[in-house]
Parts: structure tokens; sequence; C-alpha cells
């Protein structure tokens, strides 16, 4: 009856794991960063041809070659010469002399966290037309395979730490000289090489996650091997190189202390490639936040490798005796270890999160909170196994413990699962945040008024909000040049809600400008209109329907 109970925790462990990777959402992976305003604002109408497009970040971008596009009415590109890269903000130059009409805007960049961010906004010169379609678009939707690889990929990385930090630790200071130390030496290589094979897995899917482009572009992956992401992933490859030399004779028993001293540093680089190349290197203190996740990952891998170890070969092959000299040890390591983990997390938590209302309102929040939960569950159940260490020195029948750790591998197994997703997951600092500003702006209308065959003009109502409102007039002629206004005039209605005409006062400010405050009432579609006259004999009445919120 014990083996079906512990095949069935197996199996639940794995499906609840797996199912965590592939049923979290994953649109969010694709964007660690946002775009937090252009210049000129999306769909909005300037009266001439700007010099450059402005694109300004959340946090620093890096380029992806050939990925920004800004594309004229008649589909030809508008843009002229490299993009200009400055931290946060992205600088479009333009052709001079751009024609009047809308223009596409097509953008892939790669944020700090070295998540792609890709998307496209439209605006218009001097009067709308059809939207232009560009043939060479950056891709902005990730491949299904993409978010089903890169999250397997991770995941069988750390299951690799956890398989090669487990046997070395234990074999090193733990393990009874009479055993066999050929099966978890057989562990360790495996770990070692999972660990390996993630890492190459990592950097040959990046190039096209990043890109959108092909899974052998060389251009693409000599740009990922020349970035942050690339150099921390061949640093890791080093260190495993070098460590596959001191790691036999540790597993072994023949390695001496130089060596051990030698390995512990070779994982302390190794850890740091981890945060460096995720959100903890993008974070607002990166310093601490990568300090805490190799803490994090320390943390995990000496717990749930000892428990390996525990499980798959001491509970089976050691005297009790021998049990009883290597559990209160081994519950010393795990209450450090448990302890490394909980504080990481919630430093982790308090830099990714910061707020209260991000822990529940985001997906990385609400994936945090699955984690704590099971982490809770996993804790009580170590606490459990603790308890039986102190109470038997040395155990008779380890049956009990062996289901604890069990429960414990199994909960960790979710754990990391959940751990795989969240390092695809936009974080919930860089997500509320993006909801605030979404919530917390104010509502803005400007449109260029064609209907008058005499000039154009150009109404912006700010914040068009119920209550007080600006109102900035610029008038242009047919061919959107500067036109000079004698008077103007201007009336606001609200004819669902029957209410009449309201006079706008109006000051010309300059003689192509003019400016007035309004009070609105009430929500709804308000009707402006304004009378413009450029001359003693020539006037025209635009009409401008404002949605007021």
């Amino acid at each position: 009856m014990s083996k079906v109970v512990s095949r069935l925790v197996i199996v639940a462990a794995l499906v609840v794991g797996w199912a965590a990777l592939f049923l979290a959402p994953a649109a969010p992976a694709s964007a660690h960063a946002v775009l937090e305003s252009t210049s000129p604002a999306a769909n909005s109408i300037v009266p001439a041809a700007p010099p450059e497009v402005v694109l300004t970040f959340s946090e620093g971008v890096r380029q992806v070659p050939d990925k920004i596009h800004v594309v004229a009415p008649d589909g030809s590109r508008a843009d002229t010469g490299a993009p200009v890269f400055a931290d946060a903000s992205v600088r479009i130059p333009l052709k001079s002399g751009g024609a009047n009409g809308t223009y596409l805007v097509n953008y892939r960049v790669i944020s700090a966290d070295s998540h792609p961010i890709a998307g496209a906004f439209t605006y218009s010169v001097g009067e709308p037309s059809a939207a232009p379609t560009d043939s060479n678009a950056p891709a902005i939707e990730e491949s299904t395979f993409l978010k089903i690889a890169f999250p397997i990929v991770k995941y069988l990385g750390y299951a690799g730490l956890v398989l090669l930090v487990g046997p070395a630790m234990v074999l090193a200071l733990l393990w009874p000289r009479r055993l066999s130390r050929a099966a978890p030496s057989r562990l360790a290589w495996l770990g070692l090489g999972l660990v390996g094979l993630s890492t190459v897995g990592e950097l040959f899917l990046q190039a096209p996650y990043t890109t959108g482009g092909s899974y052998f572009d060389g251009s693409a992956l000599r740009d990922v091997l020349g970035s942050t992401y690339g150099t921390a992933h061949l640093i890791r490859l080093g260190v495993l190189a070098a460590a596959a030399f001191l790691l036999r004779p540790l597993l072994s028993g023949r390695s001496g202390v130089a060596d051990r001293a030698l390995l512990v540093v070779l994982g302390v680089i190794g850890l740091a490639t981890w945060p460096i190349s995720g959100h903890p290197g993008a974070s607002p203190v990166p310093a601490v936040s990568v300090v805490v996740d190799m803490a994090h990952l320390a943390g995990m891998a000496v717990w749930l490798g000892g428990l390996v170890m525990l499980f798959a070969f001491l509970f089976r092959q050691a005297a009790p005796r021998e049990l009883g000299a290597i559990l209160p040890v081994w519950s010393r390591w795990a209450t450090l270890a448990v302890t490394a983990l909980f504080l990481a997390g919630v430093v982790q938590a308090l830099v990714e999160v910061s707020t209260i209302k991000a822990l529940y309102s985001t997906t990385y929040g609400q994936l945090i909170i699955a984690k704590v939960v099971l982490f809770a569950v996993v804790l009580g159940v170590a606490a459990f196994s603790r308890n039986q260490v102190r109470k038997h020195a040395e155990p008779d029948d380890p049956r009990p413990l062996r289901k604890a750790v069990l429960i414990e591998i199994a909960g960790i197994a979710v754990v990391l699962a959940l751990t795989s997703v969240l390092v695809q997951t936009t974080p919930a600092r860089t997500a509320s945040a993006t909801a605030t500003a979404g919530a917390e702006q104010p509502g803005y209308y400007s449109a260029m008024i064609t209907t008058s065959p005499k000039f154009n003009l150009q109404v912006e109502v700010d914040p068009a909000k119920q209550g007080n409102n600006d109102i900035h007039l610029y008038a242009y002629t047919k061919d959107n040049q500067p036109q000079v206004v004698v008077e103007w005039t201007g009336t606001a209605s609200l004819p669902s809600a029957g209410i009449e005409a309201i006079d706008i006062p109006l000051l010309g400010l300059a003689p192509t400008h003019a400016s007035g405050a309004i009070q609105l009432p009430r929500t709804g579609q308000w009707e402006l209109k304004f009378t413009v006259r450029i001359s003693d004999i020539d006037q025209g009445t635009v009409t401008a329907t404002v949605p007021v919120t």
C-alpha cells in the first residue's frame, strides 16, 4: 500500500507541476518592460511631419537589428538611418518632407531582463488616411513552441542544479564510507548534464524568442551571445566545464580541502549567472536582487538535493546507527536552507511585487501566493520530519520519515515548476505600474478637423473629463501651413442630455493659436463648434465630437 501511495504522490507532483507550466498564462511572458509614451502620440494627428519618432519605455532596452520600421502612407519606409538607443528611450530619425496621411510604427526591442517587447501604433500628419501595411513587420506574438519550450528548458536547469548539488554535498560531507558511491555519482553527473543542456537550450531559444525570426539565424545568435544574457550563459558553461574536473575526485571521495573550496567558488559564480540574466538584473536594486536570488537558488538546491539523497539512497542503504548520525546534521542544514529560502523570498517579493494590490491583481503576484501556500504546506511536513529526527536519534523504522520526505520532494517539485513560470512572467511591479498608469492617466482629446473648405483646425481638450477642461485651438491652411486668425468663437453642447450650446470664452494667444476653459457638467459625447474668421470676409465653422468621461 505504501508503494502505491508513494507512486500516487509522485504522479500528482508531476501532473500539478506540468499543469503549472502549461496552463499558466503565457501572454505576459513576452514583455517585461512597457512602452510608456510615444512622440508623436499614438493615434494622434500632427500638423507637420516630425523629424523623428521617440519611444519611451519603463526600463532600458537594446536593439534587435532591423526590427524598428516607420511606414509612410504609400507603404514606403519613412525611417532613415539606425535608431538611437539611450537607456529607456529610442529615437527613430525620419526622412524629411514626409507626405500627409497615416504612418505605421512597428517595433521590437529587448528589455533589460532579456525579454522582447513588440508592438505597433499609428499617427497621422495633416489628416488621417488608410493605415499602411508593413510586409516586414516584427513578430508580436510569441510562438506556441517557445511558450512551451522555454519553461521546460528552465525547469530542466533547476532540476539539474538540484541533482548536482545534492549528491555533491552529501557525498562530500555525510556519506558513510562503507556505502557505494556509484549511484549517487551518476545522479550528480546527470545533474551537471541537465544544467549544461538547459544552458545551451536557453541560448538556442533566446535568438528566435527575442528577434521573432528563424531558429537558425546566425546573426541573431551572435547578438544573443554578445549580450549580458549570452555572456552569463557562456560563463555558466565555463563554470560547468571547470567543475567537471573537480567533481570526479569529490564524488569518489578523494578530494582535498582546496578542491572543495574551489568548487564552492565556482558554485557561487555559476549561481550568479541565473539572476544576472533574468528579472533581478533589471530590478530597481539589482545588487540586492542578484544576491537574494543567489541565496534563494542555493537554499532550494541544498534542501531539495539533500531530500533526494535521503529518499533515494540513505533511507534505503544506511544502517539505523548511521542514520542517527546523519539526520541531525541534515536537519540543521535543512533549517538553514529553509531560512535562506524564506528570507530571500520575502526580499524578492518586496522588490518584484512592491504593493499589496499587485500581489493579488497581477499574474505574477497570484503565482507568488500559490508558491507561498504550497511552501507553507511543505514546511509543515518538514517540521514533522525534524520532530521525528529529534525524537528518534536512531530510527528503527525510517518509513514514516521516507513518506514525509517524499511529500517534501513532491511539494518542492511543484514550487520549482511555479518558479519556472515566474521567471517568464511580467514582474508585478511592472504590471501593476502599467495598470495604475492607465487608470490614473487623465483623458485627452486631440484631432485635426478638416471640414472647413478654408482652413484646418487642430482641437485639443484636456483632460476630456467631467469638470474643468482646457481647450487649445491651432489653425492651419489646407496645405498645413500656419494660418493667421482674426477672430475665434466657440460653443459646447450635449444634445443627448438636452444641454444647449454653452459659450466657450477663447483668447488668442498667438495669431495661429487660441486657448479657453470650460466647465463640462456631465459625461457624454459633447459637440464643440468653433467659428474661425481668417479675414474680413472669410470664415468657417467646424464641429468636433469629444467623448467626455
